[in-house]
């Protein structure tokens, strides 16, 4: 059995050791041994500059640090850093069942320090060595983010290549089972307009506050929006998003894709690329130190071109995931031709636009569009409403898609009107008495 470490508190300033000495992360030789060091303190500082919340910096005093414990028990806990032993007695070497065997990512459900758990295990995209300080801040920022659509992320372990992200334990189902059982296909949970108006909203909320809310003036990208990576819960149906905080920790994310230039670059390169690819996943590397990867029918067509993920290919993907939600069907379908012998694909992107820009006669071609299984209880014109924004978002184009934080405000408008609707076509079993007594 191997020995339990404490946890590293992650905001608080080692006055002894000046910046230049902070510690540095091992090399991949040594981390494959010994991993993180958990006696290891982060030297950054917390300093609250108004609606821009908390910064780090360098500057440490005593100052600072007796004003940061005083207001220490107020903020979240601090990440933990696990050591590689940790691991590899909680998942028994990793011998462990998996957790789940449809996911791409290696990952096992278990107990760390008390604490019911899943353990992801994904590779490093960038060179480790050049990126410490920033590993260090987003790791701090990531595990004191709280969204109640959020999976939060509880701390992490470096050995070698290989970054261990360990996450909560939540109780449910991804989206994809829930819509698509492969043992009943005529059953669903999701059997309600409710329902699927309120995982979409979560969904919304969720990713508006990864994009816009997490403070630090940082631009935080998911890079895995799907429905296999949203956890639905019982019994209010409520969606909880995972891997938040995988991309940026595993060097997924390019800063250079962020700024508003390269951004005009994507574009009209966009412009010129429609095409989808028919593969699973896509690996694409722009250069020795960087690799991407994407998922087949999420993908924004200027990430396939050029491999770089943004806040708008995030948009993109929660469009997708929309379309999922009205009609039940996966991203892409591929069906097979006699004629020609080869298989033909058809997106939900594609149907989706077929319905809405077919001229008149809407609303039968609608409902013949919407998931059956909600047997035809739903209200029209905000399902058309609910169809439009995500057409919106996967827009050829990533300038003319919304923001997440316009999006969140038009679901959150359009779950209201559903909800109105839903009390509506309630029956009022309260005022209802049967009797079966002679008369």
């Amino acid at each position: 059995m191997c020995k339990t470490k404490m946890a590293v508190d992650a905001f608080t300033p080692n006055s002894r050791a000046p910046s230049s000495s902070r510690p540095t992360l091992p090399t991949p030789a040594a981390a494959a041994a010994s991993s993180f060091d958990p006696s290891t303190s982060f030297t950054s500082s917390a300093v609250y500059s108004g609606s821009s919340g908390f910064k780090l910096t360098s500057d440490t005093s005593i100052s600072s640090g007796a004003s940061l414990a005083s207001f220490r028990d107020s903020l979240p806990e601090n990440p933990h850093i696990y050591d590689f032993s940790e691991i590899c007695s909680a998942t028994n070497n990793f011998l462990a069942k998996r957790y789940s065997s449809s996911s791409s990512t290696p990952s096992w459900r278990c107990t760390l320090r008390g604490r019911d758990v899943i353990v992801f295990q994904r590779k490093f995209r960038r060179k480790l060595q050049t990126n410490q300080n920033e590993l260090r801040e987003r790791l701090s920022v990531i595990c004191r983010s709280h969204h109640v659509s959020i999976i939060k992320l509880v701390g992490a372990c470096i050995s070698g290549d290989h970054i261990y992200l360990v996450y909560d334990f939540v109780n449910g189902a991804n989206l994809s089972d829930c819509l698509r059982n492969t043992k009943n296909l005529n059953f669903t949970v999701l059997s309600s307009w409710i329902s699927r108006m309120q995982v979409a909203t979560d969904l919304a909320e969720g990713l508006d506050y990864i994009h816009n809310k997490t403070g630090l003036n940082l631009n935080f990208v998911h890079n895995h929006i799907k429905s296999s990576a949203i956890i639905v819960t019982e019994p209010s149906f409520n969606a909880r998003i995972s891997h938040f905080g995988a991309a940026q920790l595993c060097g997924e994310i390019d800063e250079e894709s962020e700024n508003a230039k390269q951004m005009e670059e994507i574009a009209e390169e966009s412009s010129s690329s429609q095409s989808f690819t028919k593969s699973k996943g896509v690996t694409r590397s722009r250069s020795s130190n960087m690799q991407f990867e994407g998922v087949r029918g999420y993908m924004a067509p200027e990430y396939q071109s050029s491999g770089m993920a943004t806040q708008k290919s995030d948009v993109y993907a929660f469009g997708v995931v929309i379309l999922e939600l009205l009609s039940g069907d996966e991203p892409l379908k591929f069906k097979y031709n006699k004629k020609t012998g080869e298989f033909v694909s058809n997106s939900v992107i594609d149907t989706a636009r077929a319905v809405l820009d077919g001229g008149g006669g809407l609303g039968g071609r609608l409902r013949k569009w919407v998931d059956r299984r909600l047997k035809d209880s739903f209200p029209v014109e905000v399902a058309e409403e609910v169809a439009r924004v995500a057409l919106d978002c996967v827009h050829v184009d990533p300038d003319k898609r919304p923001s997440m934080g316009r999006v969140a405000g038009k679901i959150s408008r359009l779950y209201l009107k559903s909800r109105i609707w839903s009390d509506r076509m309630r029956t009022p079993t309260d005022i209802l008495s049967t009797s079966f007594a002679p008369r």
